[in-house]
């Protein structure tokens, strides 16, 4: 009886350590260079206004890299209530980015864009009150202090003309 105890456990162990040893690698796009362009944002940040000279701390957000290397997720936590998240991966065949929003009001959005060589630019439309085609456009620059600024832009006529939207700069938390 032992001796079929132990060959019994030995088939259930056999497939599983085969399995893992077979596991396949992860894809392409999740080590490519390109999906290590979103990098610079991952981290334990505090974030406030570009324009407040004091640096109040208006939010914070994790933003972790998950899923072997091919997504960068957002978690916003502001300290007021509007809570919300992102997961933004690049898509190889696209040769671009993508990124899904969606917040505790109910709001989603979905941006594409590219790494411009000095900063990551995203941008889609992002319903408003009374701005159901608004169009955003995010722009993430990876400053020499180590922090980042995420400047919005809006437009209502279609990309032709842009007006500030936010100016936030994160620095990493302590």
């Amino acid at each position: 009886m032992k001796r079929f105890s132990l060959a019994l456990g030995l088939a259930f162990l056999a497939p599983a350590t085969a399995f893992a040893a077979s596991a396949p690698p992860p894809p392409a796009g999740c080590s490519s260079e390109e999906s290590k362009q979103f990098d610079f944002w991952v981290g334990a940040w505090d974030v406030h206004k570009k324009a407040d000279p004091d640096r109040t701390v208006t939010a914070h957000s994790l933003i972790e890299k998950l899923y072997e290397g091919c997504a960068v997720r957002e978690n916003w936590m502001p300290l007021s209530k509007h809570t919300g998240g992102s997961l933004n991966t690049y898509i190889a065949k696209d040769k671009g980015w993508k990124q899904f929003w969606v917040d505790s009001d109910g709001g989603a959005a979905e941006f594409t864009g590219a790494w411009t060589g000095g900063a990551m630019v995203l941008q889609g439309i992002w319903p408003q009150p009374g701005h159901p085609d608004q169009i955003t456009r995010m722009t993430y620059t990876p400053l020499a202090d180590g922090s980042v600024e995420q400047m919005g832009e809006t437009s209502d006529d279609g990309g032709k003309s842009w007006q500030p939207g936010f100016d936030l700069i994160y620095v990493k938390s302590e």
